[in-house]
């Protein structure tokens, strides 16, 4: 097993990596896991293989789909969804549709969501709007914004009211998308749900 370094700063015990390049999709996934879990030659290697299974059954390409061309980043969902369940977690997709009201918050490990943020190149802010992943995990009992264009982490609140005033203020950009991150026993028993019978 492969040890874990740890890259980003931490803040009253929690880790948090702030953002590089285009690699919010690692720094999410690192940002969950509280821990240097991930590299970019890992989500890398995941986008070759992801790649190489898509030639298969498609015409040969020299540009990978799941990843910027110039090489810095910008990971597709395919790719995070891969590395989770390489940690053993899977990601169910969110119907914006349902009311946040129905998820067990007790049952979910964290959130990713992908969100338009702008664009900055070092200190100079371009207004221009990219995608962008971010984490949310419950840490020492609080709800944590784990974003990595923050300066630090951000603190949302205990209770599921708080976490579920915060999702619906990043879900209601109409191309804001949010998965959830559980294990594979909630994923099994719908237990994401208040009422896994929901449909």
């Amino acid at each position: 097993m492969r040890k874990v370094q740890r890259r980003g700063s931490e803040h009253h015990g929690i880790y948090h990596e702030k953002q590089s390049k285009e690699l919010c999709a690692l720094h999410a996934l690192n940002n969950l896991f509280q821990c240097s879990s991930f590299t970019k030659q890992d989500l890398d290697y995941i986008c070759q293989r992801l790649a190489n299974s898509n030639e298969a059954s498609t015409s040969r390409t020299t540009v990978n789909p799941h990843k910027s061309v110039l090489g810095t980043g910008n990971y597709d969902v395919n790719v995070v969804m891969t590395a989770l369940n390489k940690r053993g977690m899977d990601a169910v997709w969110w119907d914006k549709r349902k009311s946040l009201n129905a998820i067990n918050y007790s049952k979910v490990f964290g959130f990713i969501l992908n969100v338009n943020s702008w664009m900055s190149w070092g200190v100079v802010t371009i207004p221009i709007k990219r995608k962008h992943w971010i984490a949310v995990r419950r840490i020492h009992g609080m709800f944590v914004n784990l974003d990595s264009k923050l300066k630090k982490p951000d603190i949302i609140g205990q209770t599921d009211a708080s976490i579920i005033n915060f999702l619906e203020g990043q879900l209601e950009a109409k191309e804001a998308e949010m998965l959830l991150v559980v294990d594979e026993k909630t994923l099994e028993g719908r237990l994401w749900l208040v009422d896994p019978d929901d449909n």
